[in-house]
């Protein structure tokens, strides 16, 4: 486990926030970014890396890619979402919004209660019916009025859609045998390829109806919140393909994710209150498509954080089993069309 880049450890000490925490400095990770918790607010960092399909390496980027976190997720969490704020060294001091020159940027959110996120409530089985209604009718206003253009619609198109799942096969061959066995991987890529060809006319329908939108771009359970209403947040903000796409493939991840926490049936609700709200009827034919799609995703995002050397071993061997889980629950799309019961 690598040790933590300077201005991390200074940030772990509350003196060094306006605010001066009083239950101390929580720090969680992603593989692009560290998670500072300060009492009600959050500081986010973003890592400078790159990633290929992300690229955080200079300071001027993370400071866009900053401004551009902010300005998306203000669609659908306006009130979470605070602004921009540098993290400066005065005298040998690293503070957050302090004097002296700026040497990082963070994004300043409040705090969101842990115990209101969705992944959270399904685990303690609080969630209900009527509250993946009230998700769906969110996200059906939020996709009609979602930009959409010539530029954005492209992304609909068999080219963009070829290009987006036969990236997640090239960037996974090296966790063959790992994280996904080459069985799994055939089995998966086989069908991805013949789903696609053999639906081109659907596709380009789509497009031609207008489905293909600016959306969020990663909605799974832990992105939504039931607080003062729902705030569905941490979108996309590094990489416009990933965000702009097909309605379909937005739902089918949410329902995807609600099938890997065990709940088909709230799955299955989502998916017909989502269609009830937007008369897309045709996103059934898409959705096992696009579920295993985006459980595939979801593994692959897990076997690039098994690579952060910022993690514990204990944390890679969490990853590890989130990884197989969603390679197996992407697999099980496939022949069934259905989430094996016993998958957790």
């Amino acid at each position: 486990m690598a040790e933590l880049p300077a201005v991390i450890q200074a940030l772990l000490e509350p003196n060094a926030y306006p605010e001066a925490p009083e239950k101390g400095i929580e720090l969680m990770q992603t593989q692009m970014s560290f998670i500072l918790l300060a009492d009600d607010f959050v500081y986010k960092i973003k890592k400078p890396v790159n990633l290929g399909f992300l690229d955080y390496s200079t300071l001027d980027k993370r400071r866009y890619y900053c401004q551009q976190e902010v300005k998306l997720n203000r669609r659908l969490c306006p009130e979470a979402y605070l602004g921009i704020t540098p993290i400066t060294r005065d005298q040998n001091r690293i503070l957050v919004a302090g004097g002296g020159e700026t040497i990082e940027y963070a994004v300043k959110m409040r705090h969101l209660p842990a115990e209101a996120m969705l992944d959270s409530l399904l685990v303690n089985n609080r969630v209900t019916p009527q509250m993946l209604a009230s998700v769906a009718e969110k996200l059906a206003g939020f996709h009609q009025t979602a930009e959409t253009s010539a530029g954005i619609s492209t992304f609909g198109n068999l080219d963009a859609i070829n290009e987006n799942t036969g990236e997640n096969f090239v960037q996974t061959k090296p966790y063959l045998g790992k994280t996904i066995s080459r069985k799994q991987y055939q089995h998966i890529k086989a069908y991805t390829e013949d789903f696609i060809q053999g639906n081109a006319t659907l596709f380009r329908k789509r497009v031609a109806g207008g489905r293909i939108r600016d959306c969020h771009g990663d909605l799974h359970a832990a992105h939504i919140c039931f607080h003062n209403g729902i705030c569905i947040y941490d979108c996309i903000e590094f990489n416009d393909r990933f965000r702009y796409g097909d309605v379909a493939s937005e739902v089918a991840f949410l329902a995807m994710d609600l099938d890997h926490y065990g709940r088909a049936d709230l799955s299955r609700h989502f998916v017909a209150a989502y269609v009830a709200q937007s008369h897309d009827e045709e996103i059934e034919l898409l959705l096992n498509f696009y579920k295993c799609y985006r459980a595939y995703v979801r593994g692959k995002v897990a076997c690039f954080k098994y690579d952060d050397p910022y993690i514990s071993p204990e944390e890679k061997n969490e990853v590890l089993v989130n990884a197989r889980s969603y390679f197996t629950l992407a697999e099980s799309y496939l022949d069934t069309g259905k989430p094996d019961p016993q998958h957790t």
